[in-house]
Formats: structure tokens, C-alpha cells, sequence
């Protein structure tokens, strides 16, 4: 069962995140989340997945895909698993930026190789960075059962920018 949070404690953990990523560069950042120095974001919670390893131009999230995840043909949706590679591409992405730039997906490209269920077990999304420019980024991911089989595999581009100056 997931724990409740209130709104004021949503609040604080957003704000808490946002200043950090207002005055660190993206791998510290992320660093930081994986050693629990701020608080995740409600994404991990409600699809089962981890950020375990960044450097720079790499990151790694795992998870395990559950019944609650499958779709109506009993295997688990493609949004899960296009949001695991989403995940993990755009954090290979992150590593490379200064502090207090941002990014965001402009464009997500995802193939899917096995079908996936509760029976796969732990998977590994592993995200690699192509190019990252002034103004554009692009990574690639690839998730992988325990055994190293290939699941599903793409890439992604991101737009990187300044974030606007806080409103009066």
C-alpha cells in the first residue's frame, strides 16, 4: 500500500527539489537523489522504479514491472516500460548539464522487442548519451531482463534551457 502524503508535504518536497536543481549541476543533482538528500519524486512511488546509478552521460533506473502495470492483453503496458527508457535517457541527458539548467523531451522513440510480465522480473533501463549540444541533447536506452535479454530499446531528444526568472 502506498503511504499517503499530504499537500503540504508535497509541496515542501517540490520546492526542496527545485531549489536544488536551481544551484547544482544535473549528476550532483541526481546524485543527491539516489543518497536520499532530497526527497524523490512521486513518480518512483507510483511506478515501482529507482534511480541506482548516474554518471556522467549515463544513468540507470531498475524496477520491477507488477500486475497493476499490465494492460488489457495481460503484459504489462507500453507506457510503463516507454516511461522507464523516457526516464533513464533523459537522466543520461541531465548529468551533462551545468547547474540550474533544465531540460525537458521533445521527442521519444521506443521499440519493443519481448512482451513483459510479472514473470520477467527485476529490469534494468540503461540510458547513454549520443550528443549533448548548447540547445539540444539526444540519448539512447535500452532496457534489459535480469539475464541481459533485450526488452525494449530507443532514443530520445531533449531541449535544454535557462529556467525563467521566478514572477513577481
Amino acid at each position: 500500500m502506498m503511504a499517503q502524503v499530504n499537500d503540504a508535504e508535497k509541496q515542501v518536497g517540490e520546492a526542496e527539489r527545485m531549489a536544488a536543481l536551481a544551484r547544482m549541476d544535473g549528476l550532483a543533482f541526481l546524485h543527491a537523489l539516489m543518497a536520499g538528500d532530497l526527497p524523490p519524486p512521486p513518480i518512483n512511488q507510483t511506478l515501482g522504479f529507482t534511480l541506482t546509478h548516474a554518471e556522467v552521460g549515463y544513468a540507470v533506473f531498475t524496477g520491477t514491472p507488477v500486475h497493476a502495470y499490465y494492460n488489457p492483453i495481460g503484459s504489462v503496458h507500453g507506457g510503463w516500460i516507454a516511461t522507464l527508457l523516457d526516464s533513464c535517457m533523459a537522466c543520461a541527458v541531465q548529468t551533462t548539464l551545468t547547474g540550474g539548467r533544465g531540460y525537458t523531451t521533445l521527442e521519444l522513440k521506443i521499440n519493443y522487442v519481448r512482451a513483459v510480465t510479472e514473470a520477467t522480473g527485476p529490469v534494468r533501463a540503461e540510458g547513454r548519451i549520443i550528443h549533448a549540444g548548447g540547445r539540444t541533447a539526444t540519448s539512447e536506452g535500452r532496457l534489459l531482463d535480469g539475464q541481459g535479454r533485450l526488452l525494449a530499446h530507443g532514443t530520445t531528444t531533449c531541449l535544454m534551457f535557462d529556467p525563467r526568472p521566478p514572477q513577481a
